[in-house]
């Protein structure tokens, strides 16, 4: 068996109609796990390949326009992976931008994002024989940089990593691995205007070391190793790759490998991981002193 087999996992993918989700929820399904794709628009597409590839998939729609649309999915469900994918961006110049736009992003990037977590853990934590579960979120690399033209997406994201850092501190004790996945420039609904920008599409690749766009298919190196299984999560940066304890608990070794499969990906947990972006610069968060606590983090 597959060292990331999902074998009898149930797992809950937002915005898998299409994009990043889409792929995600094929690799899941690839890996063994039953797969609800959920989204505002149709997903009989992504089921339909899942299906084809002899996986088990069925889609519900949540239109997360309404943050709290996902309050009852979870309940006697039995899921234990849950995707948060869904996203939406608006494009404007800072002194142009709209309260509407803002508080769409925000209620679909951030709000629904917590409350959709919030109401997987607590179904989660009444099973009465519950194993390990899993969260991933999907943030982007505006969550460390500044971008221009999307004031509210770039909050939000920001937003993300933070709100993952804290679940992951709050949860890792009671059996949910929370984690966050940032992908940089890649080919999706979210992007195609800047594809289609000449000016702004070369400015894109100039910067990526490897001149082309990111495609979804890509992220399956980085959900696997997040998959809900009793063992110690791990943690990746560009160049290697570092087992680590969630939350305040103590690091236990280090693994050095010479090439990450993430490539241009950023995945992060807590507030001491490394964090590195190949090819975009980046930050590094610290260990902090001999009791684990992080350097210069808000952690009361």
């Amino acid at each position: 068996m597959s060292a990331f087999s999902l074998a009898g996992r149930r797992a809950l993918v937002t915005g898998a109609n299409t994009g990043i989700g889409q792929a995600i929820a094929l690799g899941l399904a690839e890996q063994g796990a039953s797969v609800t794709c959920a989204g505002r628009r149709d997903c009989t597409e992504t089921c339909a390949a899942i299906a084809a590839a002899g996986g088990v998939a069925d889609q519900v729609t949540l239109d997360f326009a309404d943050p709290m649309a996902a309050r009852d999915i979870f309940t006697g469900a039995g899921y234990d992976i849950l995707i948060n994918n869904a996203g939406i961006i608006r494009r404007a110049d800072a002194v142009d931008f709209t309260e509407d736009d803002w508080d769409a992003v925000m209620d679909v990037n951030l709000k629904a994002l917590f409350f959709t977590t919030q109401a997987f853990a607590k179904a989660h934590l009444t099973l009465p024989a519950r194993g390990p579960a899993a969260v991933i979120n999907i943030a982007s690399l505006l969550s460390f940089q500044g971008g221009i033209r999307v004031p509210s997406y770039t909050a939000s994201k920001h937003a993300v990593a933070g709100l993952t850092k804290l679940l992951a501190n709050e949860w890792a004790a009671k059996g949910i691995n929370v984690n966050g996945v940032a992908p940089g420039y890649i080919v999706s609904n979210n992007t195609e205007n800047l594809r289609k920008d000449a000016d702004r599409n070369a400015a894109i690749l100039a910067r990526i070391p490897a001149g082309r766009w990111g495609v979804p298919s890509g992220l399956s190196p980085t959900w696997q190793p997040f998959s809900p299984r009793p063992q110690r999560p791990i943690f990746w940066r560009g160049g290697q790759c570092r087992w680590r304890w969630l939350a305040r608990l103590i690091l236990q070794h280090r693994h050095q490998t010479r090439h990450c499969p993430l490539g241009p990906w950023r995945v992060f947990s807590r507030a001491w991981c490394d964090l590195h972006a190949t090819g975009h610069g980046g930050r590094r968060w610290g260990l902090g002193d001999h009791r684990g606590v992080p350097q210069n983090a808000h952690n009361p």
